[in-house]
């Protein structure tokens, strides 16, 4: 089994077990521990690649498409715009179809994997999290599809800066921590810099994509709600990051 998978395998553990939990103390200690267990794979990955002579196929940058729903269907640009700030997290860049049906995806395999899965877990319990504000009745006398908008952005804007901090952490304690790799701080701007030549390369995007329009509506008391459910979406346990670095393959 390849690193990739091994990773993929234990964040989808991770995931299962905090979706399993309804206890808010452990829904508050599951902080970002699996986007920190994607980021140290992949860093480990970054070094293993800058230290090969030759590099393969699979160890370049791809484009990859994202299906995200049908066309037509509502809210598919609160689903873009989780994916898109995951997808951030985790070194990949985004191109969004006009009608947010898909997204091109660009990036290293690994950080394409680990931000399928996460989001994966992370739209349904967006989804379930603004049903369950909806049926409350908390949000009227807010129109029910403005209210729903409001706080799955407000729920994605919030998951995507957990995401980021933990990431900056993993990244942090990768290039000056007790177990820093030699060369990590190297091997990752090089990385940067290659999936950025490959996008500018491989990207055919025009034009800005928004995750709101002018028409959609403001409800500050659904983004404040979406916001704390945001706080509270599981993204894996810390206990389990334990000794993560040390056992991925090198």
């Amino acid at each position: 089994m390849s690193t990739d998978e091994k990773m993929l395998g234990r964040i989808a553990a991770l995931l299962r077990q905090a979706e399993g939990t309804d206890n808010a103390h452990e829904a508050e200690a599951f902080m970002a521990a699996a986007q920190r267990l994607a980021t140290a794979t992949s860093i480990d990955l970054a070094v293993a690649r800058s230290h090969g002579d030759k590099r393969t196929r699979a160890q370049t940058p791809v484009q990859r498409t994202i299906t995200i729903g049908e066309p037509g269907a509502r809210g598919l640009r609160t689903y873009v715009q989780l994916f898109v700030v995951i997808a951030a997290a985790n070194d990949v860049k985004c191109d969004v179809a006009s009608n947010s049906t898909f997204v091109y995806a660009y990036g290293f395999d690994e950080d394409i994997d680990a931000s399928h899965t996460l989001y994966t877990s992370l739209v349904m319990q967006m989804v379930r999290a603004s049903t369950e504000y909806i049926s409350s009745g908390a949000h009227k006398p807010t129109p029910t599809i403005t209210a729903r908008l409001n706080f799955q952005l407000a729920f994605g804007a919030r998951v995507g800066q957990r995401l980021a901090e933990a990431r900056e952490q993993a990244q942090q304690e990768a290039k000056s921590g007790p177990s820093a790799i030699p060369g990590t701080a190297i091997a990752l701007r090089n990385k940067d810099l290659e999936l950025k030549d490959y996008y500018r390369k491989a990207s055919k995007a025009r034009g800005t994509w928004r995750a709101t329009s002018a028409t959609a509506g403001y409800s500050s008391d659904a983004r404040r709600a979406g916001d704390r459910a945001g706080r509270r979406a599981r993204l894996g346990g810390d206990t389990e990051l334990t000794g993560a670095r040390s056992a991925l393959e090198r």
